[in-house]
């Protein structure tokens, strides 16, 4: 195929989506809903791991420590935390902070713990931590109590597992979801170019009796393959980055105390969106090749 016969061959792919424009526009309809279900778990996944990132961070735990420990046994504990991967960061609070806060806490209730000024601390020097992964939050809390000097850990197993439940159940849904909907996207776009091609079967017999070669006549059933992909990419990007900026306001407003705790903490989709645009570009271009080099090869042999 010659380069100056491109440009007819686009122009030919272009037609076809014109001459086709009911079934091409059936395929839009259902590629660009497919689309926005892929866009919509995507975004639900992301919005996930943002809250779970979110709650990790504030999920903390407590290294009680032994009180035969002195300053230079706290001030290497310190170091020893540092060796611990999982450990994003931590803080020391003495026994009497912790009093202290306590008792601050208290409120009005506060004089049920003055004579514990004079008398004996009942509280413990103490590391107060949090994890960089969650999943891996009961291991290291586990090694942490092997540790020397370590009294007690106090920590919250259920948040957790619930946590790492609930990412690996969104990240395992949004693989079949998104498995399924490239499945289904592929059988309606082959089905359209599989009319076009069996319309103008005839057509395909002259031009192959001429000496049309095959990629001669697979290129406009090719183009109208992406055009189609294209257009879908386009439509259900914009649907989905306003759809989701829109639904997002409006949620935080309607649900204040909990935009608080989630809505304000929701992945910005304009920071993103060249990534999805991106993939639903490639992955309409992807259906629109596949889709159409499929059929287009099975009825060229005339």
């Amino acid at each position: 195929m010659r380069l100056h016969n491109i440009g007819y061959l686009i122009k030919e792919g272009c037609k076809n989506v014109a001459r086709n424009r009911l079934m091409s526009f059936a395929c839009i309809g259902v590629l660009v809903a497919c689309m926005l279900l892929i866009g919509g778990a995507a975004m639900l996944s992301l919005n996930v791991n943002a809250m779970v990132d979110f709650v990790e961070a504030q999920n903390e735990f407590v290294v009680h420590l032994e009180d035969w420990m002195t300053q230079s046994d706290i001030e290497a504990m310190a170091l020893t935390l540092q060796d611990f991967e999982n450990i994003a960061s931590f803080r020391f609070e003495s026994r009497e902070q912790a009093l202290e806060e306590h008792i601050l806490y208290l409120g009005d209730n506060a004089w049920l713990f003055e004579d514990l000024l004079e008398a004996e601390n009942p509280f413990t020097n103490r590391y107060i931590a949090s994890v960089a992964d969650i999943a891996y939050f009961s291991h290291t809390v586990e090694q942490l109590r092997a540790v020397r000097g370590v009294m007690q850990v106090n920590y919250t197993s259920e948040v957790s597992d619930i946590l790492v439940a609930v990412r690996r159940a969104v990240a395992y849904a949004g693989m079949v979801v998104v498995g399924i909907l490239i499945a289904v996207s592929l059988v309606i776009i082959s089905n359209n170019i599989k009319l076009t091609v069996f319309a103008r079967r005839k057509e395909i017999s002259i031009m192959k009796y001429v000496g049309a070669t095959d990629a001669f006549i697979r290129m406009p059933f090719l183009v109208e393959g992406m055009i189609i992909g294209l257009s879908s990419a386009v439509i259900a990007f914009l649907i989905l980055g306003f759809g989701y900026t829109y639904m997002i306001d409006w949620m935080g407003v309607q649900f204040a105390y909990v935009a608080l705790l989630s809505f304000e903490r929701a992945v910005d989709f304009w920071l993103i969106a060249p990534h999805v645009f991106g993939a639903f570009a490639g992955l309409g271009v992807f259906v629109g090749l596949v889709g159409s080099g499929s059929y287009v090869r099975r009825y060229l042999r005339v």
